[in-house]
Formats: structure tokens, sequence, C-alpha cells
């Protein structure tokens, strides 16, 4: 049975998340420095602009540089950084031309365990060890992806009845609760730098 994401919380949007591969790993890309759902609304935008229902990673590797710029930036923009995110998707649509003939669930297809799906995952252009890890728990919990070891490999993300990350969204309830606990995590963070700021300026005493 075909999964539905509701990641972009728009219904053409996510119907494409849930069809193609390649919009779901580009969401992942953009998935920086803007809300969530902006950032997987991105693919369908941008297939939009380009005149068809779907992403073709060999289409989008071979436009023009400074055409598929300007077709990310014109508004309402793809991303914050329109262009600087075009490049980076040209280039992960390159390295899924140069090395698995633009098939993107080739990425993840036949990965014998979670440490290689993971290997696989931050060779791509755009993605480090966080990034990566989210993806591929969103592969295991929601797309059925679950070589051994992910959630080994997935780290915290992996981990079951969490609410972590876009691995655990799958709706406007669940949206809410990974939006509490990432507001969770700020606000601790925040108060550990100031007790540590408050520790590192007391100043000496000397009897």
């Amino acid at each position: 049975m075909e999964t539905t994401l509701r990641l972009a919380q728009q219904p053409e949007a996510d119907a494409l998340l849930s069809r193609s591969p390649l919009a779901t790993l580009v969401g992942m890309l953009l998935d920086q420095q803007i809300p969530m759902e902006w950032a997987f609304t991105g693919p369908y935008t941008i297939a939009r602009r380009m005149g068809t229902d779907d992403l073709d990673a060999r289409a989008v590797a071979a436009c023009d540089p400074e055409a598929f710029a300007a077709l990310l930036s014109a508004k309402p923009a793809v991303h914050r950084y329109p262009g600087a995110m075009a490049g980076r998707v040209q280039q992960l649509c390159r390295h899924l031309v140069d090395h698995y003939d633009g098939d993107a669930a080739a990425v993840w297809r036949d990965a014998g365990s979670g440490a290689e799906l993971l290997d696989r995952l931050t060779a791509l252009p755009g993605f480090g060890t966080q990034k990566a890890q989210i993806f591929l728990a969103l592969l295991g919990k929601q797309l059925g992806v679950t070589p051994p070891g992910w959630r080994e490999a997935a780290g915290p993300y992996g981990e079951d009845g969490c609410y972590r990350s876009v691995a655990d969204i799958t709706g406007s309830e669940s949206l809410e609760r990974v939006r509490a606990t990432k507001q969770e995590a700020k606000r601790a963070a925040k108060a550990a730098r100031a007790a540590g700021q408050t520790q590192g300026g007391r100043p000496g005493q000397r009897g």
C-alpha cells in the first residue's frame, strides 16, 4: 500500500512527495533555515515551474544554472536562499545521475544495512550526518525501508515513539508535537549556555 506523506501539509505537494523519491530527497535537502512545510512544498513548486507534474534528476541536472536559480527565486521563492539552494539541488541531481542513473530510490533500494544506507545518504551533496539520519529515519518509519540496523544508524531519530523530526510527522497533531520537542530542546540548550556563562564568569576568590 502506498504511503501518503504529510510533510508539506498541502495536498498536491504531499501527493508528489508520496510518489516521487526524488521529490522527497529534494524536500529534505531544502529543509534548513525555513519552516518544514515550506521546504517540502518546494519540490512541487519546482516541478510546476518546470512545466511537469514530477521531478526528473536528469532534467534538473541539465538546466542552465542561472535559469534554474531564477526559477527557484521567482515569487514565492522556494527557499529563503533560493540561489544557493538551486545550486545544491542541481548538485544533488548530478550526483544521482552520475552514481544512480538518475534513480533516487536506488540510493536505498538495495542497501544491505542501516550503516551502509547512512553512508550512501551522507555521500549525497548537501546531506550532513544529522540530515542523513533524519532522512534514514523517515525511510524506516514511513516508507518501509528497514535494512538491518536502520534504527541504530538513524541515531536518536530512529527511536520508536519519539517526536524529534520530520520522520515522526504524519499530520498536523504530530507536527505540533515535533515543534514542541524542538522548542523544549532550544530552551534547554539556552539554559545550559546561560548556566555555563554564569559559572565561567564568577570572579575567583583569594583567601
